[in-house]
């Protein structure tokens, strides 16, 4: 008899953990350590509640530390290069050109995305060969002919700060462009000068600049 309520009790248990998974279909039944399989929202930057949190490590009372998710100061991302310092005033602009051009020689490759890069970016208005003949010209003033003796004898550095920060009627660049690939420009803008260095071989890839491209607006130099 004990062998039959046993038996029952049994059956009974693995009945309940068979249908309990059972029901609708839209739903996966239940779920070994829901934490790890649905998230809980998380704002980064909304307020958080006053009488929970706090951001003053003097005076924590009950309440929990927060934080604002910010890398902290003076981090940098993997792969990516120094932060630029110089300040975006007479003063930065220039001691900018003693700022040398951290981007090596370029592959052919590495030229021709610079080129990309350039002709998305800078050909709307300095013109896919920088003669200040893009598709903006004469619609946006003081588009300057970046081939002439003047930009030719600007610094590196000085044409980086220029994209990083804007100049006279043009805007900074830094939000659109990694820092890499500023310099890598730059670097493409002396070829149009006449005096960049040709790009070095490259057996993976042999693709020469690519064509003219206005997808986005730049101003003057």
């Amino acid at each position: 008899m004990k062998t039959i309520h046993k038996f029952s009790a049994i059956a009974l248990v693995a009945m309940i953990v068979i249908t309990s998974g059972c029901g609708s279909k839209r739903s996966p039944g239940r779920v070994y350590m829901p934490d790890m399989a649905y998230s809980r929202t998380y704002e980064a930057y909304d307020l958080l509640d006053s009488t929970k949190f706090t951001g003053d490590v003097n005076n924590k009372g009950g309440n929990m530390i927060y934080f604002n998710a910010m890398p902290a100061a003076g981090s940098i991302k993997r792969g990516d290069l120094f932060p630029y310092t110089l300040p975006n005033d007479s003063i930065g602009y220039n001691m900018s050109g003693a700022i040398a051009n951290p981007v090596g020689e370029l592959s052919v490759a590495d030229m021709a995305e610079a080129g990309r890069l350039y002709n998305i970016n800078c050909a709307v208005c300095h013109g896919a060969k920088g003669k200040a003949n893009g598709p903006m010209s004469g619609k946006v003033g003081g588009i300057v002919d970046i081939t002439l003796p003047q930009y030719q004898a600007l610094g590196d550095g000085t044409i980086f700060h220029v994209m990083t920060y804007g100049k006279n009627n043009m805007g900074s660049y830094a939000s659109q462009l990694t820092k890499e690939q500023r310099w890598k420009i730059v670097k493409y803008v002396r070829t149009l000068q006449g005096g960049g260095a040709a790009a070095t071989s490259d057996s993976t890839n042999t693709a020469t600049a690519v064509p003219d491209s206005t997808a986005n607006a730049k101003k003057t130099m």
